[in-house]
């Protein structure tokens, strides 16, 4: 399962918050911020930092994406 942190870019312009601050207010590393950025995987101590730090829950930053297996692409080609 894939996770998407859409949510979370959304909220930082409706907050007019770049990632910089969001790295000091959430005292979490710019590497780690950039990872979302990328959809990698970050821990939930991170994520927690995060919506400690804007005052939110964990979905209002992120949403777990369902992998489709390629047996269900396969049968969409035919």
């Amino acid at each position: 399962m894939a996770v998407s942190y859409i949510k979370l870019f959304k909220l930082l312009i409706d907050k007019k918050t770049k990632k910089k601050a969001l790295c000091e207010l959430a005292r979490v590393s710019p590497s780690t911020i950039g990872k979302t950025g990328r959809g990698e995987p970050v821990s939930i101590e991170m994520v927690e930092k995060v919506c400690l730090a804007l005052g939110c829950t964990a979905d209002d930053v992120l949403d777990f994406i369902p992998e489709i297996p390629d047996s269900a692409t396969a049968d969409n080609e035919e």
